[in-house]
């Protein structure tokens, strides 16, 4: 089932809305990322053995690592009725800030299995709150992929944290940079807001007694399109959200740090001679990627919610063609700008329907196709070359230094392609 609706950019393309079956990760996969981000949480999801899989699968943690996430398993017993859920959870708490006393934020995270059987994780994050504070503090958010596409995790769980950031009452206006970034990056990015005059603060800190304040001369920019329920929370606490393309690439790296230039009346001068180094660099790694990439047609499948600014990257900056761009859900609010750089001429879709889909990416055999693991090998095997959406999660992307890096993922898999041939 699809249908359509004119995005609110006069020369942006139409937008299909298609409902049907869907292959994504669900919202569990962002603890992989997340955990390495806080580095004093742990992550708790209450769910199945499918659950502790998919982590284990995901993260590639060894038997031997001690990671900071795990799984309180449902048992038979917990799903019949037959034990009270909520006495097994507090002794699992308990066992586990006992044993790992490093533990300062402790997310308890629900899933399919919980959520079926109705298991109030609010309430019992309540609870614990009050028999472990001020040791660690016990946070809810909802990973379960009934809901969840795999990065609205992230964005459950940094709109949970919300309510509890310290209030900022400071008249002075303040920037809040919201989403979790590798530290290269973030360290990057703050240091060039300090050189045009702004001081930075980070969403979410990289320990939880770090986390930043906001208040209603708080402006936020996103540094991820899939933030939408964490916007809200923040504007909820009257913080204002900067409107701005994303870190992807040059361009949209120049354009995103431009939006708190002007938010914050720094001098079109001072921006340019802090970022000129950063944008020749960038240029420099791009531009042997170019020369491969331009003229290919790309085709994406919806996974990651980062499929329209990474479309706009690869053809403005790369030369290549998207041909069809699918995305899971599009806010148009939040990617106004990018909506707006994106050709009219780009299939561009909101929704999955993966039949319809595979589908129409048969019939264009493009040169690459971005999609989840489970749809890659059935692809390759028909001879398409394929990009893992979720890599792009886990590596580095954003800012100009990591631009080269984000072109280098799509050549990969076509210079593989071609070695492979006889």
């Amino acid at each position: 089932m699809s249908e359509t609706l004119r995005s609110p950019a006069p020369d942006a393309p139409v937008v299909h809305h298609e409902r049907g079956q869907r292959s994504v990760f669900c919202g569990l996969a962002g603890i992989v990322w997340l955990h390495r981000k806080i580095q004093d949480a742990f992550f708790l999801v209450v769910g199945s053995r499918t659950c502790a899989h998919l982590l284990q699968s995901a993260a590639g943690v060894m038997i031997f690592a001690e990671p900071r996430f795990a799984t309180a398993i449902l048992e038979e017993r917990d799903l019949a009725g037959l034990a009270d859920v909520n006495d097994e959870l507090d002794s699992v708490v308990a066992r586990l800030l006992e044993r790992r006393p490093d533990i300062k934020m402790l997310f308890l995270v629900g899933s399919c299995p919980s959520e079926v059987i109705k298991i109030d994780l609010v309430r019992a994050a309540q609870r614990l709150n009050r028999i472990h504070s001020p040791r660690a503090k016990v946070v809810s958010y909802s990973g379960s992929g009934i809901e969840k596409t795999f990065t609205e995790g992230e964005d459950a769980c940094l709109a949970a944290l919300v309510p509890d950031l310290p209030l900022d009452a400071a008249s002075a206006p303040s920037l809040l940079v919201v989403g979790a970034l590798a530290d290269v990056v973030e360290d990057q990015f703050a240091t060039t807001f300090r050189e045009i005059g702004v001081e930075a603060r980070f969403l979410p800190a990289r320990r939880a007694d770090s986390m930043p304040a906001v208040g209603p001369n708080t402006k936020f920019i996103l540094a991820q399109p899939f933030l939408a329920e964490a916007a809200r929370a923040l504007e909820l606490r009257g913080a204002k959200r900067i409107p701005a393309a994303f870190p992807l690439g040059s361009e949209g790296t120049s354009l995103w740090l431009k939006a708190v230039a002007d938010a914050f009346n720094v001098q079109a001068a001072t921006l340019d001679a802090a970022t000129a180094p950063g944008r020749a660099r960038a240029e420099m790694s791009l531009a042997r990627h170019r020369e491969q990439l331009a003229g290919k047609t790309i085709f994406f499948f919806p996974d990651s919610q980062l499929e329209v600014p990474l479309a706009r990257f690869l053809a403005r900056e790369l030369g290549m063609k998207p041909v069809d761009v699918s995305t899971p859900y599009l806010h148009q609010q939040l990617l106004a700008e990018e909506l707006a750089l994106l050709s009219s001429e780009t299939r561009l879709n909101e929704g999955s329907a993966v039949d319809d889909q595979l589908d129409r990416c048969r019939e264009a055999r493009p040169d690459l196709t971005v999609c989840g693991l489970g749809l890659a090998n059935p692809l390759e095997a028909e001879g398409l070359p394929t990009k893992w959406a979720i890599e792009l999660l886990f590596t580095p992307i954003q800012g100009y230094d990591q631009a080269g890096d984000l072109a280098e993922l799509f050549t990969r898999p076509l210079t593989r392609r071609s070695r492979l041939e006889v």
